[in-house]
């Protein structure tokens, strides 16, 4: 910002300190003016009391010519002049005093332009001091020139204050509303521990009003004894040292914001010359610690479904080795699992892979000519054994005729094998899934109902979630990476379309994959 005047200002300033001077040497030239006829007065005064003194002694010189006799002649003459003499002296010495009475302005007025200049630096710059206004007209116009001079001074000074105040002002609301507008908590305290400041956001997340907020302590805006405690430590002197608070509000913070499941507390001390002050940055982390405890929970389900189909294999290779040679039956059933588990252990690979790409936006659609009968076909064939297994009675429903769909064959296969998949794994023996394929010129729409355990409400908002399982203790039971409805309604979103699901808990799970119909052409 520039610290000049602005020009308005500097042209006040300017015609004030003008006229200032204008009136100043007006009534200077003024005084002068007077200065001057009085002097000529007591000049001409002068001349005419020289020319009576002389016509005087003249007067007498004749006079005493024909009046004195010779002897005293002399001694009248010499007396006349001392007379005359002694009256010229007093009149010299009224003119000198008169005269010196009207220079004494004048001398005052150089008397303090000397003492301005000669300060050496004692005085302020340009400062000039008034004198005596009954040294006559002189000083008086020199004092009146001095004030004009202060009073354009100080309007320049008030002007300066002004605009500075303003630049302050200007920049106090720009830091505010930048603070406003942070997502983060932030609290400015004092060395007493008492709240100078706090924006909108500590304010929702500590359920306090913002203004009862300035001036209140620590104690009583925050009620959580560890921050508090830090905070003191940091304004009274006894720590320097960033310290990191998670609170559960759960489980201690009474005072936060109940839409906060985590806060994260960031105590710092603050730089300060004259006292010691502290900041804390307030965090709503509930979101990132769902995802830590999500990817904890994923490594270590990954950990064990990738455990689980190596297993087998292992296993069951080890079996047609040593017992396949006798036993052909025995080999055939080995290479089956064999099979069987290789294809479970490339669809959870190929899950991670895909959650990889959807986080990196990679995750990209081929356009291939799907013959849906044949899909269908597949998915059957895969999904039959493990529904007789468990006692399941797996229906397809599908329409006499089924068009040719322009899709990523292999995405929409993966999505289609994470629905039913999922129907049959929730599903308890005896119960049923249904695959209902409906088509109309616009549309596809597969619905995979099954008779499971079903979904809650809450979690019907979260299930498409990465890494989220459903909090249910028999879902704990059932092994799952958290990532097929995840990759199941990415995929169905980039093909236009999307995923709905309808749940009564204890009464099974409907999930409806709805995709824009484009026929080949």
């Amino acid at each position: 910002m520039r610290s000049n005047l602005p020009a308005n200002s500097m042209n006040g300033a300017a015609g004030a300190a003008a006229g200032g001077l204008a009136t100043a040497d007006t009534a200077s030239a003024t005084a002068t003016r007077r200065y001057v006829r009085q002097e000529s007065l007591v000049a001409s005064g002068g001349l005419a009391l020289a020319a009576v003194l002389f016509v005087i002694v003249a007067g007498a010189a004749y006079w005493s010519a024909d009046h004195v006799s010779p002897s005293n002649y002399g001694l009248t003459l010499m007396a006349a002049v001392g007379g005359i003499g002694s009256t010229a002296m007093l009149a010299l010495l009224f003119l000198y005093r008169s005269l010196r009475r009207r220079l004494s302005g004048l001398m005052a007025v150089r008397d303090a332009l000397l003492s301005s200049s000669l300060s050496g630096g004692t005085a302020a710059p340009g400062a000039v001091m008034p004198v005596n206004p009954a040294l006559g007209p002189e000083a008086q116009a020199w004092n009146l020139l001095v004030a004009e001079r202060d009073q354009v001074r100080r309007e320049a000074l008030a002007e300066k204050a002004r605009e500075a105040l303003g630049r302050r002002r200007q920049a106090r609301g720009d830091l505010d509303a930048a603070c406003d507008a942070m997502s983060q908590g932030l609290i400015l305290f004092d060395d007493q521990g008492q709240i100078k400041y706090a924006n909108g956001a500590a304010a929702t997340f500590l359920r306090v009003d913002r203004e009862k907020m300035v001036n209140a302590d620590v104690g009583v805006a925050i009620k959580v004894d560890s921050v508090v405690a830090a905070v003191r430590q940091v304004v009274a002197g006894t720590s320097r040292r960033r310290s990191v608070i998670d609170v559960d509000r759960k489980a201690e913070s009474k005072g936060t914001d109940s839409t906060a499941g985590v806060l994260r507390f960031s105590v710092r001390p603050v730089r300060r010359e004259d006292a010691a002050s502290a900041m804390i940055v307030i965090e709503d982390i509930t979101q990132q610690k769902a995802a830590e405890e999500a990817r904890h929970a994923f490594v270590a389900q990954a950990t064990h479904e990738l455990r689980t189909p190596l297993t087998n294999i292992r296993l069951y290779v080890e079996t047609a080795i040593e017992d396949g040679e006798a036993d052909p039956s025995i080999r055939v059933q080995a290479l089956n699992v064999i099979n069987s588990e290789s294809r479970r252990l490339e669809r959870i690979v190929g899950e991670m892979l895909s959650v990889a790409e959807i986080e990196a936006g990679a995750f990209k659609l081929k356009s291939d000519d799907v013959r849906l009968d044949q899909l269908f076909d597949g998915l059957k064939q895969d999904y039959q054994q493990q529904a007789m297994e468990k006692k399941i009675a797996l229906v397809f429903v599908l329409p006499p005729k089924l068009p040719v769909l322009q899709a990523d064959r292999e995405k929409v296969a993966v999505a289609l094998h994470n629905l039913v998949g999922n129907a049959l794994k929730y599903t308890p023996a005896g119960g049923s899934v249904t695959v209902r394929v409906d088509a109309d010129d616009k549309q596809l729409a597969v619905a995979v109902a099954d008779t499971g355990i079903g979904i809650s409400e809450e979690d019907c908002q979260k299930i498409f979630e990465r890494f989220y399982r459903a909090n249910d203790n028999r879902v704990d039971k059932i092994t799952g990476t958290g990532l097929g409805l995840t990759i199941a309604r990415e995929v169905a979103r980039l093909h236009g379309g999307d995923i709905t699901v309808e749940s009564q808990l204890n009464k099974g799970s409907t999930f409806t994959l709805a995709l824009p119909l484009k026929t080949a052409a």
